[in-house]
């Protein structure tokens, strides 16, 4: 009941594990956009290879407490040449947020423990890397190629 979802309910159903600092997951973001689709997104921050990926879910996190996910979903995907902290607060001040209560939040441990989850489910259900997009129970690693993107369409 608390995935980040967005979307027409009548639309295909597509499960998205992905990461604020993954390239491959920003151009996933761009081609998913412009389709009629149901999206969940869940976190799958890889901190091994991308160092900001906990921090930036976490302050998606953060700004999901004040009911604006997806504007910083779509900020963070936008510019992620820009996710250090003076850059997040930059973007939670542009969004309205209340950016103390922001900061606060992104430091929470429910946070950290929302962002775990996503990431602990993401290993049950086999991902390894990012993107991974789940369409009718089906794993399919990486950007979606036009195949995929045309059943995603329906």
């Amino acid at each position: 009941p608390d995935d980040h979802v967005r979307g027409a309910e009548t639309a295909r159903l597509i499960v998205e594990y992905a990461d604020f600092e993954c390239h491959y997951c920003a151009v996933t973001n761009v081609r998913l956009s412009g389709l009629k689709a149901r999206r969940v997104f869940r976190h799958f921050p890889v901190r091994s290879k991308h160092p900001r990926a906990w921090a930036c879910a976490c302050a998606a996190e953060a700004a999901s407490r004040q009911g604006r996910f997806w504007e910083l979903h779509d900020a963070l995907y936008a510019d992620q040449g820009r996710i250090e902290d003076p850059h997040l607060w930059e973007h939670a001040r542009n969004l309205g947020l209340d950016v103390e209560r922001f900061d606060r939040d992104r430091h929470s441990q429910e946070v950290a423990a929302r962002v775990q989850r996503d990431f602990q489910a993401g290993v049950r259900a086999g991902v390894v890397t990012t993107p991974t997009l789940f369409l009718g129970g089906e794993a399919h690693a990486g950007p979606p190629d036009s195949s995929l993107l045309a059943r995603i369409a329906g």
